[in-house]
């Protein structure tokens, strides 16, 4: 039995644009990546897939890499997993990020998919993107994540009343505080791709982002 990635009592799907949303995101920041470290302007301002999401839109993008490649382990995992707040991050962001490109750089889309591991042709249109929004919306989640920023500059106690008063969990919360301090790769980083990109693409992103001894 394939379990997936279960979110607010809903299972994420293992389907084509689950696949398409994941890989379309790492594809475009890795991207990314390696313009800004050629032009050196990686440290100018935030970039990434992440930036859909305020409070953690200053996440290094080579750390969103990692933070996807988690979330697609879990989602293609035999094993059962209960997404963690980061985990409902990861997917909004995912499937943002993919219809805006849907929208404004169709042949981007194109180009993405290009040589990964599924055979995927699709048309990049709107109705992908308003599918691919779909795939997030219907999840059930009330987007905690998107209401943290929004705590920030307030004085502890009345942030703590206003997140009783929307019932947002502390410990759920944690997560999202410790990836702020990432800044290194998880040793699982590579293999945690497997069925996102190819044994070839795996290899390039170790050497691009200058990974030693890949596992």
């Amino acid at each position: 039995m394939d379990y997936m990635i279960k979110i607010a009592n809903e299972t994420l799907p293992q389907s084509c644009l689950c696949y398409l949303a994941f890989r379309i995101a790492f594809m475009e920041t890795l991207e990314r990546i390696i313009l800004a470290d050629q032009i050196d302007e990686r440290n100018l301002r935030h970039f990434g897939y992440l930036t859909e999401v305020p409070f953690l839109q200053a996440v290094p993008p080579h750390v969103q890499l990692d933070l996807l490649a988690e979330t697609w382990a879990k989602h293609t995992s035999n094993d059962p997993n209960e997404a963690s707040l980061v985990d409902e991050s990861i997917v909004y962001a995912a499937c943002e990020t993919t219809a805006i490109i849907v929208d404004r750089d169709p042949s981007a889309v194109v180009r993405f998919l290009k040589q990964g591991p599924l055979d995927v042709e699709v048309d990049p249109d709107n109705f992908l993107a308003s599918e691919l929004r779909a795939l997030h919306l219907n999840l059930g989640n009330e987007g905690d994540f998107l209401m943290i920023s929004q705590f920030e500059d307030m004085p502890p106690r009345e942030a703590d009343y206003m997140k009783e008063k929307f019932g947002l969990d502390n410990d759920r919360l944690e997560s999202m505080f410790d990836v702020l301090g990432r800044w290194n790769h998880s040793p699982e980083f590579l293999s945690n791709l497997e069925n996102l990109l190819s044994e070839k693409e795996i290899a390039r992103v170790a050497f691009d982002l200058n990974i030693r001894n890949p596992v």
